[in-house]
């Protein structure tokens, strides 16, 4: 029963040999049993056959050239910027620390409102502090009052010191003249010593009374600063980051932890932090305008402000800052920006996206006409917009092959229909 099966198969298995394997020497015979001329190609050929076997000639001499399109474009100056990405942070943070020891007598403000520059923040009870101020203030008059006296001693000093003069003078002529003894003499000298001494005397007696007075004005300074430290103010205008401290809490002046009165921040202008490699840090400059973009959508505009002269020692990058208006406090301190920095204006081709292609090593470039054949060229990616790609490392007008660009390698002739500039691909 499956006798005629294998036949079958097997005289199938013939015929393909022959007809697939001895194509030629099955051609042959037929022409010596039809009598026909081997080498006679058939007279009833279809033209059309004809057509590719001279393409495939051409293309294998590489004579027929590629039709692409290509786009005519010239280089321009386009605005250049740098991006960051960094976080928002305070202009000012600043803990009121209180520099006198008591117990708060004023009512607590509570956080997140809104205070001037100069509003009290906390009053400490001025115990003692008022006395000492007054007694200082005795004692400033007390040393003021002993200025008279003193200087009526040092009159007082300078008349004795001239009569003993007079004296001295006197007993010198009279002793020369043979009217006076050698003790008068020496008398009327040891009272013109005297004399000098109590000038002198006088003189520092008042000296004294003004380091006194010094003295005293310094206790007054030092116990109206004392009354002046027991109320804290804003040092600026802010926002209030922590509640003032409680009616009744005692601050502790020197003590960590416990002579806070409070925490504030300044949020207008605020600080957009970032951080620049070393291959961006010469693009940018200080006083450079900047738009930043925050994570809730939000778009601000302000200037560079601060760029680090030192690299961070871990990443290797440099801080900028860039100050931006709150007026409304809308951003807050340690929210996510992105920062666009603006640098001078730079040359580049506005490039359809497509056009891009990347070498046998791996370059990003573009395809380019080039005495009518094509080659390669390395880009570097400028910007991504919405028209397109700018490019920089091409010529200032270059041919670039938008279409076809992927089916052509370097030296390949091509044939290239131009588009006008601006058209959609």
């Amino acid at each position: 029963m499956r006798f005629f099966p294998v036949l079958t198969a097997a005289l199938v298995c013939v015929a393909l040999f022959f007809v697939v394997l001895q194509r030629d020497a099955l051609l042959g015979f037929a022409r010596s049993v039809t009598g026909g001329p081997e080498d006679e190609a058939p007279a009833t050929a279809p033209e059309s056959a004809s057509v590719p076997v001279a393409i495939a000639t051409s293309e294998a001499a590489g004579e027929v050239p590629v039709n692409v399109v290509a786009l005519r474009s010239k280089a321009r100056e386009v605005p250049d910027a740098v991006l960051v990405r960094g976080q928002s942070a305070a202009a000012r943070q600043v803990s009121v620390l209180a520099e006198i020891s008591g117990s708060v007598i004023s009512e607590p403000i509570r956080k997140g409102a809104f205070v001037e520059q100069g509003d009290v923040l906390c009053e400490i009870d001025p115990g003692t502090s008022k006395a000492l101020l007054a007694e200082a203030e005795a004692r400033l008059a007390e040393a003021r009052a002993r200025v008279p006296e003193t200087q009526a001693r040092i009159v007082e000093a300078q008349a004795r010191l001239e009569e003993a003069r007079l004296n001295q003078t006197a007993a010198e002529r009279l002793g020369d003249r043979g009217f006076a003894s050698t003790n008068s003499v020496a008398t009327a000298d040891a009272a013109l010593s005297a004399a000098r001494a109590s000038v002198t005397a006088a003189e520092t007696g008042l000296e004294t009374t003004q380091a006194g007075i010094q003295a005293a004005e310094a206790q007054v300074a030092r116990a109206r600063l004392d009354i002046e430290r027991l109320t804290m103010k804003a040092p600026f205008s802010g926002v209030l980051e922590t509640d003032t401290a409680e009616l009744g809490t005692y601050l502790q002046a020197g003590a960590p932890g416990g002579n806070e009165c409070a925490t504030i921040v300044q949020l207008d202008p605020i600080k957009l932090v970032g951080f620049l490699p070393e291959t961006q840090v010469d693009r940018v400059s200080t006083g450079a305008e900047a738009a930043a973009r925050l994570a809730s959508g939000q778009e601000v505009r302000g200037q560079v402000t601060f760029l680090s002269r030192s690299a961070d020692d871990l990443t290797r990058t440099f801080r900028v800052e860039v100050t931006v208006p709150n007026l409304d406090l809308a951003i807050r301190d340690g929210q996510t920006v992105e920062i666009v920095i603006s640098t001078p204006a730079t040359t580049a081709h506005l490039i359809p996206a497509s056009a891009l292609t990347l070498d046998d090593e791996g370059r990003l470039g573009v395809r380019t006409v080039q005495d009518g054949r094509a080659g390669f060229v390395p880009v570097t990616l400028v910007r991504d917009t919405v028209d397109g790609v700018l490019l920089s490392g091409l010529p200032e007008t270059a041919d670039v092959i938008t279409v076809g660009q992927e089916y052509v390698t370097d030296g390949v002739p091509v044939q290239a229909s131009f588009t006008p500039p601006g058209a959609s691909e």
